[in-house]
């Protein structure tokens, strides 16, 4: 080709280009408006698993995904499934790209086994060994498909239970032998045409199954084989949820099917609690033994001997997960080693704080439970994290949990309150869920003395006490390196006084955060606070101005929202107590104040403030009690009413006459 027809056929080539894209971008505005904003569809799902008398299943995915945007190519442009080799095999069995050309014939490129990659996947703080299987596929276009073959045998986590040969497919037998159990979202956050789930089961297995939150669309058949039974879950028209701010996780919003052969919790209690026995998870060593001594020497009482021990873990046993045996998940590792390594994820920290509680003469047990979401009544393996249980005197059960709170006065983290659970115990147990913990227990208690000068200047001292989750909100000031506490301590008053002379502050000890509750202290001036006008004095009281509003997470929430359909979660239960007396420059007679304050009285929050004008005195009270962590959607006026107040009055000024 000389450079004259070169130079033609490029030029041809360029001008097709953009009629070419913009014939792309034209069926796509043909897509259903329901489409629009989405990046992919999903034309079909489906799933087929075969399950065995042992309880190892096998598990085929064949899917179909077309693209809608560059997004979602780019989003697509690798298929992977992650893994872990001691308890799962996985393929990407075939991978086929329908490229999509207008008005012209479907291409089809396939990529078989020998385009797989297999590599050691990315971590942080947890090692275990995980890895993905991944097949680049490459640039992608819209309209155009990816269709994809899986198979997958196993479970999601190992137990420590010696090397098995690399042939043997006991290893992916699931933990709880004999039983089969499946979590299955019929959501996504991408549209799909068609979802189909199938499993094949023995019949003398009794699968128990149910669907969870809204399941229209949702259809179920079975097929009966004699010894076995296939049931066959379908659902249509599967569409992305529109999530509201601070909403539940999609599995306590979004359909859901739980399936499970496990009798009922009690079976899955006493199987936890026998497998850590014979593992000897909670089999104290003299080391830890002479350590539970020495910690207990001077304790006073039951409950100060559980918190010691409990806060000794909590802040002594680091979390980092790294592989300490054949495989990680349901058995905890032992106490001597977790004594030796000083690290580990939570069920390091749950089962060293049950051999040290044994080795204290206690009865304790490790537990379960699912950290901020929703446990079910089918006994699936709805669980994300290990806490333990101490048997009181009084024969009660306390849960403990040394993950969630270090440097907390608490032994079991608020956060972590409406939330189900399952003990470990001998004799078995049912599901259980924390109960709300009282606002009261979480208090912020602010403290305001100050006078204004005759020039505007505001004078005086501030000080915040708290407890519970709320002193660990504020501890959290002295969290960076010890050399930056005093400026952390001075952003929180300048953050809304910037222009403030910061006298003096006084604290209690970060380090001794058992004794007593957080309590922080502020001796101040502030030049020009007030306007001074004759007549006229206008300023707003210093503490209702949101001071430490890093402990009152509810100010964070997007009030413009007027309506929720959906629930909602803040940290958790909260109380809020402002108080401040002003000394005036002079005596006043009445006060101005443009904003409409409404009390608010419900169950889930309660709401007042209230002014107190006598001569040269004035006094500002302000309550706000929050009390859940979880709330309904029809909690939300209640609950945005009373966060709107308080922000209001913080940017709302006093104005006074005489």
């Amino acid at each position: 080709m000389n450079i004259k027809h070169f130079l033609l056929w490029a030029l041809t080539v360029g001008a097709l280009l953009p009629l070419q894209a913009q014939s792309v971008n034209s069926d796509n505005d043909k897509e259903p408006t329901k489409y629009q904003g989405c990046h992919t569809i999903t034309h079909f799902d489906s799933t087929s698993v075969f399950m065995e008398e042992s309880g190892l299943s096998y598990v085929e995915n064949h899917r179909r995904i077309e693209m809608l945007d560059y997004d979602g190519c780019r989003q697509n442009s690798v298929v992977k499934m992650d893994y872990d080799p001691l308890s799962a095999y996985v393929e990407i069995r075939q991978v086929l790209v329908h490229r999509y050309y207008a008005n012209r014939t479907d291409t089809i490129v396939a990529l078989g086994k020998g385009s797989v990659y297999d590599y050691v996947a990315p971590a942080r703080l947890i090692y275990w060994g995980a890895s993905q299987k991944m097949v680049e596929v490459g640039r992608l276009d819209p309209r155009d498909e990816l269709e994809i073959w899986t198979f997958r045998k196993g479970f999601t986590y190992a137990l420590l239970n010696g090397n098995q040969p690399s042939d043997d497919d006991s290893r992916y037998i699931p933990p709880m032998r004999g039983h089969f159990y499946d979590i299955v979202p019929f959501w996504s956050d991408q549209p799909i045409t068609d979802k189909v789930y199938s499993v094949n089961v023995l019949k003398s297995k009794k699968l128990r199954f149910s669907f969870y939150n809204e399941f229209d669309g949702v259809s179920m058949d079975s097929v009966d084989l004699g010894d076995r039974i296939v049931y066959r879950f379908r659902r249509h028209d599967i569409m992305p949820l529109k999530h509201e701010p601070s909403a539940l996780a999609d599995n306590d919003m979004q359909c859901k099917l739980l399936l499970s052969t496990a009798p009922n919790w009690e079976s899955k209690s006493m199987w936890f609690y026998g497998v850590n026995e014979d593992y000897g998870s909670f089999k104290s060593t003299p080391e830890v033994t002479a350590k539970v001594r020495e910690l207990l020497k001077d304790a006073k009482s039951e409950l100060d001997s559980i918190s010691i021990l409990t806060h000794w873990v909590a802040d002594n046993i680091r979390y980092c997960g790294i592989s300490m045996g054949e495989g990680e998940g349901y058995t905890l590792h032992n106490a001597q080693m977790n004594f030796t390594d000083r690290c580990g994820v939570c069920k390091d920290k749950a089962g060293m704080l049950v051999a040290m509680l044994r080795a204290a003469g206690f009865k304790s047990y490790a537990a379960m439970t699912m950290a901020h979401e929703r446990i079910d009544r089918i006994p699936a393996d709805q669980f994300n994290h290990s806490v333990c249980v101490v048997q009181r005197r009084n024969g009660q059960y306390q849960l403990l949990d040394p993950t969630w709170v270090p440097n907390v006065r608490e032994l079991w983290s608020s956060a972590e309150q409406q939330q189900g659970y399952l003990m470990g115990l001998p004799e078995g147990a049912d599901l259980m869920e924390t109960p709300t913990s009282p606002a009261a227990n979480h208090y912020v208690r602010i403290n305001g003395s100050s006078k204004i000068k005759k020039d505007g200047t505001l004078e005086g001292s501030i000080s915040i006490t708290a407890e519970g989750q709320s002193d660990a909100a504020v501890r959290g000031v002295f969290s960076a390196r010890q050399s930056e506490w005093q400026r952390n301590l001075e952003l929180e008053l300048l953050r809304i006084a910037p222009n403030a002379v910061i006298k003096k502050i006084t604290h209690t000890d970060p380090d001794r955060y058992l004794e007593q509750p957080v309590s922080i202290t502020y001796s101040y001036s502030i030049p020009n606070y007030a306007i001074v006008d004759g007549d006229v004095l206008i300023f707003t009281p210093l503490s209702a101005r949101n001071f430490f509003s890093r402990a009152m997470g509810h100010l964070y929430f997007d009030t413009s929202i007027v309506e929720r359909s959906q629930p909602f979660s803040d940290r958790c239960s909260r109380l809020v107590e402002i108080n401040e007396t002003i000394s005036l420059p002079a005596a006043y007679q009445t006060m101005d104040y443009k904003a409409q304050i409404n009390g608010v009285v419900s169950p889930a929050v309660n709401y007042g403030c209230g002014f107190k004008l006598e001569g040269d005195k004035l006094t500002f009270g302000e309550s706000a009690m929050f009390n859940k962590r979880v709330y309904e959607a029809s909690d939300w006026p209640a609950f945005r009413q009373a966060v709107r107040n308080q922000k209001t009055v913080a940017a709302t000024p006093v104005v006074l006459h005489k």
